[in-house]
């Protein structure tokens, strides 16, 4: 049996996950679901196409692609840059917004506003750029044999790579660091936390700039592989909180985990059954496992 439908969706979950890590990062520290994550998505892809092509213009020359891969080093640099700029932007709202109401103690209300967030960046975006899709490059790639009947290109598996890289990276910075041990001591009880000395207002500045930056580079993945669009992160919103919650809310591998299981549901559902309900598996999942294990796979049980 042909088994690329487990590849695709290996690819799409390595996506997810970036976002995912983002998502839960987010949601252990400031205790709310922001449903405007997904839009950092499409801003960091947006911000690295800007950028790319304003290096491309002033270099006398569009940034090359370098083989085997569609897109050369300099996208990358300007992928770094973009991820940096939609960090700011995560905590610009945050100042302006998310911070009043946590002061407020209204949590439900940070969550309708996220809405409303997310609503006024896809609309700006829209003005900017229009809904046409865009493309980072127009190279063919050949996928290359692997296993089983399943080929990837270089771009798919660059993706992967890089997902690997950077939750192992997230990781260590959350487990041996001193502001991952501040992040994990405000995800566990805040308010001790500022007992202690901890500055909690500094880990939720680094929560939302860490979370930004994984967003871009999840939204910059995305339009690699597919295209880049306004609502591309919208789309990807309820698979995104579906593999945090698999994961476990407040676990790096957990949503690593969690992406590839949803990525490889989503993509299986789409092999077997077909691809109208390729919306539902991601519901499906967030369902059953708040049933079975509220704290997912890896998080800690209350």
């Amino acid at each position: 049996m042909n088994l690329q439908f487990l590849m695709d969706g290996l690819v799409v979950g390595a996506t997810l996950a970036l976002g995912a890590t983002g998502v839960t990062l987010t949601y252990a520290n400031l205790r709310f679901a922001n449903f405007a994550h997904g839009e950092f998505l499409s801003w960091g892809a947006y911000l690295s196409m800007t950028l790319a092509g304003l290096a491309g213009s002033l270099l006398g020359a569009p940034l090359a692609a370098r083989e085997p891969f569609s897109i050369g080093v300099g996208l990358l640099g300007c992928a770094l840059v973009a991820a940096a700029l939609t960090g700011g932007l995560a905590l610009l709202i945050d100042a302006v917004l998310f911070r009043r109401l946590r002061e407020r103690g209204t949590a439900v209300t940070a969550v309708m506003a996220s809405f409303g967030v997310s609503m006024a960046l896809r609309a700006l975006l829209e003005a900017l750029y229009t809904t046409r899709p865009r493309y980072y490059s127009q190279e063919l790639q050949i996928a290359l044999p692997l296993a089983e009947g399943m080929r990837a290109t270089p771009d798919q598996l660059a993706v992967c790579a890089v997902t690997v890289l950077l939750a192992t990276g997230v990781t260590l910075l959350i487990g041996r660091t001193a502001i991952g041990r501040r992040m994990r001591a405000v995800a566990e009880n805040p308010s001790l936390a500022a007992v202690v000395g901890v500055d909690v207002a500094a880990v939720i500045r680094a929560t939302w700039l860490l979370g930004g930056a994984l967003a871009a580079v999840a939204g910059v993945a995305l339009g690699l592989l597919v295209q880049v669009r306004p609502s591309m992160g919208a789309e990807l919103l309820l698979p995104m909180f579906a593999a945090a919650i698999v994961g476990g809310i407040g676990s790096v591998p957990g949503a690593l985990i969690g992406g590839v299981i949803v990525g490889v549901a989503e993509a299986t559902t789409v092999r077997f059954i077909g691809a109208e309900w390729r919306a539902a598996v991601s519901f499906a999942l967030l369902i059953a496992v708040l049933l079975v294990r509220p704290s997912g796979l890896f998080g800690r049980r209350a």
